[in-house]
């Protein structure tokens, strides 16, 4: 039976703690073993833990008398784990099920292969779930050999990984390291790359996990024109370092920042369609830092990369100023009007 390391970083989130850690210790198939790492909460995170530790042998718990960051949890998790895979799970999040087993059956398949991922559900604060990717049809399982991954985010500089889903062999995630502080919104994305040195990449075309969407993730912060400078601080630092040997590096970060400068521009035309015209200048301005002749040929190229373009295309349509001024008039002369707004 495989053995899979789980390492549940905790802040304030005690009320979501024990579905988080039933999520895991409900998994069949493995043997586990689960750390709970407390970085200073001020609500009831640490009771919490420690009565979840008291009922099963399998939970151990760790606290810090300050808050020492995220970043700091996930290298302590990583000094902790010795089994054979390593998973670490944000503690507002929970395992879809029988996802390690799933997980660990591909990685035993295939020593050759670093990590896994999977797609990612979304809990709703109403309960309701909802998947964040579409099932494709064909097989559940794709691998792609290290390299490729690499050069397919350098086309396309987007972390689609949800990070609850990154199953890794425990050696390897020793041998990449630990998380890099200095990039403390996209620490996750370099170190998919970094892993990706070491061997190949599965995808599992199944959830994996459930993301919690609530107001106080630490993501509310994560402003637009910031995912695109961190996007570009992970590739930098990558191939600044572990990728800095790797054939084509400096083509390759290049490729990096012309996918960046691609994306930035699209996203700058969609802010002026919804009306944030601030923000789409700022993010026009970055793109012609990457992609200087942008202003004079747009990259069309990037909607032939984007997932479902013409879905995307319908959402900031519906979003432009005078179709929200629309639908509200619709819904005001159907329903009557919204009290709500007035308190």
């Amino acid at each position: 039976m495989a053995s899979v390391d789980v390492v549940v970083p905790c802040y304030n989130y005690g009320r979501f703690l024990g579905d988080c850690v039933a999520s895991i210790l409900t998994q069949k198939g493995v043997d586990l073993r689960v750390l709970v790492i407390d970085n200073a909460s001020k609500d009831d995170s640490v009771a919490i833990a420690r009565n979840l530790a008291a009922q099963d042998r399998r939970v151990e718990v760790l606290t810090h008398a300050t808050n020492k960051g995220a970043t700091f949890s996930y290298n302590e998790g990583i000094d902790w784990g010795a089994s054979e895979y390593f998973l670490i799970l944000d503690a507002d999040d929970a395992l879809a099920p029988g996802a390690l087993a799933r997980a660990a059956a591909v990685l035993d398949g295939s020593p050759g292969i670093s990590f896994t991922h999977g797609i990612e559900a979304r809990l709703e604060a109403n309960g309701a779930v909802r998947s964040l990717a579409v099932r494709p049809k064909g097989p559940q399982v794709e691998v792609t050999r290290g390299m490729e991954f690499i050069q397919r985010l350098c086309r396309i500089p987007v972390n689609n990984i949800g990070a609850n889903t990154v199953i890794r062999r425990m050696s390897a995630q020793k041998q990449a390291g630990y998380y890099r502080a200095s990039l403390p919104y996209t620490d996750d994305l370099e170190m998919w790359l970094r892993l990706a040195t070491l061997g190949d990449v599965a995808s599992l075309r199944i959830p994996q996990a459930i993301r919690r969407h609530h107001a106080s993730r630490m993501s509310v912060d994560y402003q637009q024109l910031r995912d695109f400078t961190e996007r570009e601080a992970a590739f930098e630092s990558f191939f600044a370092n572990e990728g800095r040997a790797l054939t084509g590096a400096e083509f390759l970060m290049a490729k990096a920042r012309r996918g960046l400068g691609e994306h930035a521009y699209w996203s700058a035309i969609s802010h002026f369609f919804r009306g944030h015209g601030r923000t789409g200048a700022d993010l026009l301005r970055l793109s012609h830092r990457w992609r200087p002749h942008a202003a004079l040929l747009p990259p069309f190229q990037w909607i032939l990369k984007m997932d479902r373009p013409l879905e995307r295309a319908a959402e900031v349509v519906s979003e432009m100023p005078p179709f929200r001024r629309r639908i509200a008039a619709d819904k005001e002369r159907s329903c009557g009007p919204d009290i709500s707004a007035a308190r």
